[in-house]
């Protein structure tokens, strides 16, 4: 099976260290600009999913949605959520570590967009 999103092994550390400072926490990477398109880091029910937003898999047993206008960039790519130096963005759990998640990519072979479009 194809993973939509997954993570290196420096964001899962992070992922869990905020996972034990916070609980439950789950991803959303929105269409919006600046700190929006960002993968941003929530405590679990601190955001409210709406119809527009597709859940693309889970990282280090988290969960990550994306809103429906970003996928449709991102739906011929393997998201690969990474770390990078530095304060993240304002809202997101990250903010306060010298870390921040951010989102590479990779495009899926032929075979694996196949199977990708069967997902949707």
């Amino acid at each position: 099976m194809v993973e939509r999103v997954v993570a290196t092994d420096e964001a899962l550390k992070l992922i869990q260290s905020i996972k034990n400072i916070h609980g439950a926490i789950m991803f959303y990477q929105s269409g919006g600009c600046c700190d929006g398109s960002a993968p941003m880091c929530y405590s679990e029910g601190d955001f409210l999913l709406g119809d527009s937003d597709i859940y693309l898999g889970s990282i280090g047993d988290t969960p990550f949605y994306m809103h429906k206008s970003q996928y449709d960039y991102w739906k011929h790519t393997q998201l690969i959520i990474d770390v990078a130096e530095g304060g993240g963005a304002t809202f997101s759990l990250d903010s306060v570590e010298d870390k921040h998640f951010i989102t590479r990519s990779r495009v899926f072979t032929e075979e694996e967009y196949e199977e990708v479009k069967k997902l949707l």
